[in-house]
């Protein structure tokens, strides 16, 4: 929905000198804007730089998604249900054996063809890469060509989930010249979407331009620039001046200074949570996560800094998933009264700045713990920066914005990523053979109620460890021009500009 603003008293000279950091040295004379209007060109400001050179086997992943140049087996309906993309059909011939036909007559952007060799190719890269794409996560797979158009997928247990998780950008089908002998991928024209990646300038920007050979409908506009803002403010800024034409997360404290017809709120499958190392000496004390867990002020932080554009977390699982709370409800979790606190141990908490409201978050959590007797050192850099610190455990706690369904429509692979014992992305250094056994048969169920039912067990599972500290669950706000026409706003984040984005 459009979002309503109000007075805030900010900045704009500071917003000004933030919006160098988006035009990058270019012009911005009249004679240059009214040349990416001709080329029909379209200029984004993205959020956070890529981490690993755009390769699809990472977090990257959802940038080339984002940008319509890279493409799945499967794609996900706005409602989470697995449909046709570049295999037009599956089926499951027994309970772990699945067939996926490939689409005829598509090319990559390189010139070669699509067919079930490059599919078994791009397939077998991921499953043989370190560490693994989120969603294969305990996930072990038999990939074979039937014959030209016809993959065979074997799986070690009867999942359900499978064409869902074939969704992921993470599993995109790149052609056999981007994989590189060192083990680099390398997507530049190696995609089969309606914009074909042609420059990959560092952690600086990227360009795509229109693929007229796509094997769909033809894209609307010429070229995509897309530059990375890891600064709220400059990006607010390079909308607001007319430097960037899509805005990815708007700060809420820019919206002020905004025209309220640029800005569009989206509920996301998103948690900003509070990770507990539990291997710190701090918080691998039970009693200490708990009282960490007591001390935190969520209706403050929700006031504070997203000025109520936000929602209270009761569990890692927000309202973006509207059958999650009354399950919740039905089976709620048992508090005891008994208040813990803390005797001046020492914590240090990471976090980082490509999302502007987390520093202010983290200042108000400093706060609320030192108010419960910790004694609380912040470490605010940008996220690849700080990612491997994080993910090695050399913080007491990291809080994070993270997605619980970004993968494949389903949030167990974010929690067996997050909290199973050997999950690729475990912050907290979490453990729990409870956990993991409960996330194992969630993974299990058909999808449908059963499976929602066990997805519950199991996070009441995790929150009664005090593993984690979910807060509150946000609200993007994306900004785009009033020149911009159907650009996507899509809560899991795979989609921004597609074949039917266009410019006046």
């Amino acid at each position: 929905m459009r979002f309503s603003t109000k007075k805030l008293a900010l900045s704009a000279a500071l917003c000004t000198l933030l919006s160098g950091c988006f035009d990058s040295g270019k012009s911005t004379s009249e004679d240059d804007k009214t040349a990416v209007l001709q080329q029909s060109e379209i200029r984004v400001a993205m959020m956070q730089p890529p981490r690993t050179g755009l390769s699809p086997l990472s977090d990257d992943a959802f940038k080339l998604s984002r940008w319509s140049t890279a493409e799945t087996l499967v794609n996900l309906s706005d409602q989470s249900v697995a449909e046709p993309m570049l295999a037009t059909k599956w089926k499951q011939v027994d309970p772990m054996t699945w067939q996926f036909t490939v689409r005829r007559g598509v090319k990559f952007h390189d010139g070669s063809e699509l067919d079930a060799n490059s599919v078994v190719n791009s397939l077998q890269k991921a499953l043989d890469s370190a560490p693994k794409p989120r969603i294969l996560d305990g996930i072990e797979w038999q990939v074979r060509a039937l014959d030209d158009f016809t993959v065979e997928i074997q799986t070690t247990f009867n999942d359900p989930l499978l064409p869902s998780r074939l969704s992921s950008p993470q599993l995109a089908i790149l052609s056999g010249a981007a994989y590189q002998e060192d083990g680099r991928v390398v997507p530049t024209k190696a995609g089969t979407g309606p914009f074909a990646l042609t420059e990959i300038n560092g952690t600086t920007s990227a360009k795509l331009e229109r693929f007229d050979a796509y094997w769909g409908e033809k894209a609307k506009i010429d070229s995509i620039l897309a530059e990375y803002v890891p600064n709220g403010f400059a990006r607010a800024a390079a909308l607001r001046t007319g430097e960037a034409d899509i805005v990815e997360a708007v700060p809420v404290s820019q919206i002020a200074m905004m025209e309220p017809s640029e800005l569009y709120e989206v509920a996301m499958p998103r948690t900003n949570t509070l990770y507990l190392n539990n291997k710190s000496e701090v918080f691998s004390q039970f009693g200490l996560r708990k009282a960490a867990a007591q001390a935190i002020n969520r209706e403050q932080i929700i006031k504070t800094v997203y000025e109520n554009h936000a929602d209270s977390a009761k569990g890692l699982l927000g309202p973006a998933l509207a059958w999650a709370q009354p399950i919740r409800d039905a089976n709620p979790r048992m508090e005891t009264m008994e208040l813990r606190r803390a005797n001046g141990e020492k914590i240090t908490i990471g976090t980082f700045t490509d999302r502007a409201e987390l520093p202010e978050v983290a200042v108000l959590l400093k706060q609320q713990l030192e108010a419960a007797g910790f004694v609380v050192d912040l470490d605010v850099r940008e996220y690849a920066q700080i990612e491997n610190d994080a993910l090695a455990g050399k913080f007491d706690a990291f809080l994070l914005s993270r997605a619980t369904v970004l993968d494949s429509g389903d949030p167990v692979a974010y929690m067996q990523s997050d909290f199973s014992c050997k999950g690729s992305y475990n912050l907290g250094q979490f453990c729990s053979k409870e956990v993991d056994a409960a996330l194992i048969h969630a993974d299990l169920q058909p999808l449908g109620e059963k499976r929602q039912q066990a997805i519950i067990e199991a996070e009441a599972k995790i929150l009664e460890q005090y593993a984690v500290i979910p807060l509150l669950h946000e609200r993007v706000i994306q900004g785009e021009s009033e020149r911009v026409k159907n650009a996507q706003r899509d809560p899991r984040e795979r989609r921004l500009i597609d074949q039917f984005t266009e410019v006046n």
